[in-house]
């Protein structure tokens, strides 16, 4: 690949390279840190949080020196924030002192379900009493999403494989535009969980700084589903110009 770059792609290429490296480097320092701070029964989910980071640029960064690479790294980094999804929901349940806690504290309290990205728009959507009960359909909102996808997954790369599934073939006949609907519809579903949550907790763990956090999350899915979707439309209609070695679809990769 490296052969047919020219010397600012190959500038590029070192420079996107490095930051990778810087980045789990950084995750590094604070997986140390964290595992002789904080305290063990946070440990493991703040650690998953902080890893999205270094995963999504190392999947990155292994799909653009390998573009054929690029439905499997881009996979894996979904898995991956799959999960940390479910995780950060349980952060948030953890930093207010545990599900029991949670209860005590909002005893007669009420989630606002009218918020992002599915009830927005809904405000007459009524607010739900906060109980064991709604608290356990709220992980289940997020667990589902990270369960389903990686099974989603898995049976995209066994179509691949068998020459059934083309990312960029978004027919009705085709298997991935109704995998792809799925799998949105499972997001939005899981990001609609920490939504309702979110909006509960945000005063009382201000301190924690969790709204940046929130909406840096917010980003990263946004800006790694959306990016993504808008280049692959690019390269399936040549907007994108093949430059050999690289085929259209390969350089949107």
């Amino acid at each position: 690949l490296s052969t047919g770059l020219d010397l600012p792609g190959r500038f590029l290429f070192a420079i996107l390279t490095l930051m990778t490296l810087i980045a789990i480097l950084v995750f590094i320092e604070e997986a140390v840190y964290i595992y002789r701070k904080i305290p063990s029964s946070k440990r493991s989910i703040i650690i998953w949080i902080n890893a999205a980071a270094p995963v999504i640029s190392t999947t990155s960064c292994i799909g653009m020196w390998v573009p054929r690479s690029t439905m499997f790294t881009d996979f894996t980094a979904g898995i991956f924030f799959a999960i940390v999804i479910h995780k950060f929901l349980m952060m948030m349940i953890k930093e207010c002192g545990g599900q029991k806690v949670l209860l005590r504290r909002f005893e007669n309290g009420r989630f606002t379900i009218s918020t992002g990205p599915c009830c927005c728009c809904c405000l007459c959507l009524p607010r739900v009493p906060i109980t064991r009960q709604t608290l356990f359909w709220l992980k289940l909102g997020t667990f589902q999403f990270a369960v389903l996808r990686p099974v989603l997954v898995f049976l995209s790369i066994v179509l691949w494989t068998n020459g059934n599934y083309v990312l960029n073939n978004l027919s009705p006949k085709g298997p991935a535009l109704w995998i792809s609907c799925f799998i949105g519809a499972l997001t939005l579903c899981a990001l609609w969980a920490v939504g309702i949550m979110f909006r509960k907790v945000r005063i009382l763990l201000k301190c924690k700084n969790i709204i940046p956090k929130f909406a840096l999350y917010q980003f990263i899915v946004i800006l790694n589903h959306l990016q993504t979707t808008i280049i692959n439309i690019f390269a399936t209609q040549k907007i994108i110009p093949c430059a050999p070695p690289l085929s259209s679809t390969a350089r949107g990769s």
